[in-house]
């Protein structure tokens, strides 16, 4: 009994809420990547936008079906609610390593901020801005490529890169989509 306590007295309604709202937005129980960008209000994207759309919803399709499930959906929506920071900067690595070798060089850092900013319309620094930063800030060995160990530790003792990457990468515009439900169309 003693986990029960760390539970929000709330979660299981809160649960019901989201379980109503994805069976509503997607009855099939499974969301594709053109329902996911039409639940975000946001199917008209340029191909970086795109891009970048795609990746996240890749990283949340935890089985790689093609599809979020429920489970999935509720996975995506408890990491962007509750994650901690260590959570949250590992699936950040994982959407900048487009290749999935376990390590970001420049090339991905640049297409996935520059994806970035053809969604969110960040333009406080520009793409190769940012990346040559982030390189010189955290890349420790200067090989050109980044390890998670030297993602999340550069990251974590640099407030200023800290706060930069969480406000880019700010999924709160997500988060809205999903508890709103899709605006009316016309």
């Amino acid at each position: 009994m003693g986990n029960q306590e760390s539970i929000p007295k709330d979660a299981p309604a809160q649960m019901h809420h989201y379980y109503s709202k994805f069976m509503r937005e997607c009855p099939s129980g499974l969301l594709s990547f053109h329902e996911f960008k039409r639940l975000l209000d946001l199917p008209g994207l340029d191909s970086q936008g795109d891009l970048y759309l795609k990746r996240v919803f890749e990283i949340f399709d935890l089985n790689h079906d093609g599809f979020i499930d429920f489970l999935e959906f509720i996975a995506a929506i408890n990491l962007v609610i509750r994650g901690k920071i260590d959570q949250k900067l590992k699936w950040y690595f994982k959407l900048y390593d487009a290749d999935g070798n376990g390590c970001i060089d420049k090339k991905e850092l640049l297409s996935i901020f520059a994806a970035i900013q053809a969604i969110n319309g960040y333009t406080n620094m520009t793409a190769e801005e940012f990346t040559n930063m982030v390189f010189q800030k955290i890349d420790v060995n200067n090989d050109g490529e980044l390890t998670l160990e030297e993602f999340i530790n550069g990251v974590e003792k640099d407030e200023d890169l800290m706060e930069l990457i969480s406000k880019s990468f700010d999924l709160s515009n997500v988060l809205k989509a999903i508890q709103n439900g899709r605006r009316n169309s016309v």
